[in-house]
C-alpha cells in the first residue's frame, strides 16, 4: 500500500474528489468528536449515487461497520467498509443545511451547512443540489429508541485518531465535509482528515 499524507478538510467545509475502483478512503477524526458527511457518485454516470434505503435494506441493520457495503440507488455496490475504529455511524439523517439550521436551531442567519458545502465541492463533477441524497454520517451517533422509533444526536464516540476507511468497488466521485452541526459534533466544529490509498 503506498502511503500518503493525510489531506485536511477545515471546521464547517467540504471537499470532493475522485477514487478509482480498488482504492482505499480513510476518513480520520483528528480531534475526536467531529462528524463527517460523506457521499458516493459514480464517476460514469453521476445519477448513479449510494443510497441509505438500499444500504440498509440489503445490511437489515440501521448501525454498519466493518464488511458492510455501501450500495447504489442501482443495488449496486460502491464503497465496502474495510476498518472500523469507532463503530456507530448514521446513515438516517440529511446533510445539515440553512434550513436545518433555521427550523431546528432558529437562526437567523443560517451556516450553508453539509449541504451547500457538498454541493459546491461537488458543483465542478455536474451535481446539482437536488442530485445529492443523504450522506453516510461517518461518526454520528444517533441512538434510536427501540419501542418508539424515537432518536437523539448525541456526542460522537470517536477519539483523536480513529477512522473509518473503506474500498471503492468502482469509479467514484466522493463528496466529504467536516460537519457544521454544533449538536452533531458536540458544541464544537473541527477538521476531518482524510487520505485515499492504493
Amino acid at each position: 500500500m503506498s502511503h500518503s499524507i493525510a489531506n485536511r478538510i477545515p471546521p464547517r467545509s467540504g471537499t470532493a474528489f475522485t477514487m478509482k475502483a480498488g482504492q482505499m478512503l480513510s476518513v480520520i477524526d483528528p480531534t475526536g468528536e467531529q462528524v463527517a458527511d460523506l457521499l458516493a457518485f459514480n464517476a460514469a454516470d453521476i445519477r448513479e449515487v449510494v443510497s441509505s434505503g438500499r444500504t440498509l435494506d440489503y445490511a437489515n441493520r440501521i448501525y454498519l461497520t466493518t464488511g458492510d457495503l455501501l450500495y447504489s440507488n442501482r443495488s449496486r455496490p460502491m464503497l465496502e467498509i474495510v476498518r472500523d475504529d469507532v463503530g456507530r455511524h448514521d446513515f438516517l439523517l440529511t446533510p445539515c443545511s440553512r434550513d436545518t439550521f433555521r427550523i431546528i436551531y432558529g437562526d437567523t442567519d443560517p451556516h450553508r451547512g453539509c449541504f451547500g458545502n457538498l454541493a459546491a465541492a461537488l458543483a465542478p463533477y455536474g451535481v446539482v443540489e437536488d442530485d445529492i441524497p443523504v450522506a453516510f454520517n461517518c461518526f454520528m451517533n444517533v441512538p434510536v429508541d427501540g419501542a418508539t422509533g424515537a432518536f437523539m444526536v448525541e456526542a460522537p464516540l470517536s477519539r483523536a485518531g480513529d477512522r473509518i476507511a473503506f474500498v471503492a468497488k468502482m469509479d467514484l466521485v466522493i463528496g466529504l465535509t467536516a460537519c457544521s452541526a454544533l449538536q452533531s459534533n458536540n458544541g464544537s466544529f473541527k477538521p476531518i482528515d482524510w487520505v485515499v490509498a492504493d
